[in-house]
């Protein structure tokens, strides 16, 4: 090489070795500059590349809360190169789901289901709170879950339960999974509410036998966030397959179930003798098409059969684990319903039992993050900036177990209730079990009466005793995060019939 070679050659390397540097000093005095006027919420440090994901643990709940004693209530994470928002107070809940709420209310679908078959077509998988989204949310609220919509079904939801009390009775209460039978009580409440037709018995048979199954797998692909939403650079590469089951759970597993049924509705051939007109009825009516009728079922059933189930579990195990607890419960149900079987008219005069329903959402609520938010546009909270697209959490699980908020808040303590104005309607930021604002869950009504019946018709008709008479100081509690929380060990007892089962309720 001349001479002249070398020499450019040096020179090159002489210029160039300072650029990373000079790129590196001025990437930093930028960042510097921009969190002076844009500050984000403090957090831990994050680590590169992978960010805070490190940190969070399985049981993320609890991680998110233990971080937020040391950064204070709204913190800063990222998951990758994803920036996450998490509220763990009042305050802060009240910010997001009410101050900030339109800005705030953006659904977080992941980027791989963004331009598939079911995005925008249900409230979970639309991105933002548009007019369609808000069709969607109307004929839900109307509908299904309005007052004069729940007091048309009330007569079938009592059956169903009493259905479930039944059965238990006839096979003589042995090792009775307290989950399972409401799992089904559930799905088939759901599906007489949106098909006017049971969908599974209790010994697992029927068109919707799988169903279970497939709505347990959709929610534990729900709670994962793929590799795509953390690293933009993968764009929409499905490197996990994660779509791809998501996507045949819908419309493979689930959508078939119903596939047949729909179409002879659409042919008007549908063989449903009553003049109630079910939900699937109503939405081919309106003109949707099979497509988006398929994601709102999914939406229903998802949404509605595992948290009746779970949350029925927590509440029957705390009772067992607090003897004097359920034999108030037993005293309370007993002296008001006399020789009647439950309806759900009597609901309103169980007071304790609905304190000890309250007290089990608060220590066991069925989203512990609630359903995640994206900023829709930047805007600032609390004085922090929040960018836009951020992800958005409000940990309600450490809320609920503030002990700046709540006396004694680890214990089971139903009285907290008893005279309290907390409701669980959204209006009280210390007391959130369905979430507020927009994106407030719109089925409540359903699953808080549902959940009430069916667990005040068992101790009416039932002694509840743990399986081999296990101590109820042993049962375990603790939880398994998911979509929606579950218990780690399923809780199993023996019912001992009390007395003759009565026949269903009249029809009012």
């Amino acid at each position: 090489m001349n001479e002249l070679g070398r020499v450019t050659i040096a020179q090159m390397i002489m210029f160039l070795i300072p650029c990373p540097l000079l790129f590196f000093f001025f990437f930093f005095l930028t960042r510097n500059k921009s969190s002076k006027e844009l500050p984000l919420p403090p957090g831990p440090y994050p680590w590169p590349i992978v960010g805070n994901l490190n940190q969070m643990g399985k049981n993320t709940h609890i991680r998110l809360a233990e971080m937020a004693q040391v950064c204070g209530p709204l913190m800063s994470l990222r998951l990758g190169q994803r920036i996450l928002i998490v509220g763990s107070s009042p305050a802060a809940a009240s910010e997001i789901l009410k101050t900030h709420d339109r800005a705030l209310s953006g659904g977080s679908v992941s980027v791989l289901l963004q331009g598939s078959a079911v995005h925008n077509m249900n409230l979970v998988f639309s991105t933002e709170t548009s007019d369609e989204w808000r069709k969607i949310r109307n004929l839900y609220a109307s509908k299904i879950f309005s007052s004069e919509a729940m007091e048309s079904r009330a007569y079938m939801r009592e059956n169903k339960v009493m259905e479930m009390v039944k059965y238990i009775g006839s096979i003589g209460g042995e090792n009775i999974s307290i989950k399972d039978v409401m799992l089904v009580t559930a799905t088939n409440i759901i599906g007489n509410t949106t098909l006017s037709m049971d969908l599974v018995d209790f010994e697992g048979n029927g068109i919707g036998a799988g169903i279970k199954g497939s709505v347990r797998r959709l929610s534990s692909l729900g709670a994962q966030q793929p590799l795509a939403d953390k690293y933009p650079i993968f764009g929409r590469w499905d490197i996990q397959g994660w779509t791809k089951q998501v996507i045949h759970i819908i419309e493979q597993e689930l959508g078939t179930i119903w596939d047949n049924i729909l179409q002879t509705k659409r042919n008007g051939t549908n063989n449903n003798s009553s003049d109630l007109k079910d939900f699937t009825d109503i939405l081919i009516e309106k003109g949707c098409t099979p497509q988006q009728i398929n994601a709102l079922m999914e939406e229903l059933f998802a949404a509605g059969i595992e948290s009746m189930g779970l949350t029925t579990e927590w509440l029957v195990a705390e009772l067992l684990k607090n003897q004097q607890v359920m034999q108030k419960v037993r005293d309370e149900v007993k002296e008001t319903i006399g020789g009647n079987v439950v309806k759900e008219t009597d609901l309103d005069r169980f007071p304790f039992l609905e304190a000890c329903y309250k007290e089990t959402l608060r220590l066991h609520p069925p989203a512990p993050l609630l359903l995640p938010h994206r900023d829709m546009k930047t805007c600032d909270v609390m004085g922090y900036t929040i960018p836009k697209d951020s992800l958005i959490m409000v940990n309600v699980w450490a809320i609920n177990r503030d002990p700046n908020i709540w006396e004694d808040p680890l214990s089971f303590k139903p009285e907290r209730f008893m005279g309290s104005k907390l409701t669980y309607k959204g209006k009280d930021f210390e007391y959130l079990p369905f979430s507020a604002g927009r994106r407030m869950c719109p089925g409540e009504a359903l699953a808080s009466k549902t959940i009430l019946l069916a667990v005040a018709s068992l101790i009416f008709n039932f002694d509840l005793f743990l399986v081999n008479n296990t101590n109820s100081e042993d049962i375990n509690m603790d939880d398994v995060l998911d979509i929606p929380t579950r218990k780690k060990e399923s809780l199993h007892v023996t019912l001992k019939l009390r007395q003759q089962l009565k026949t269903c309720p009249p029809e009012s």
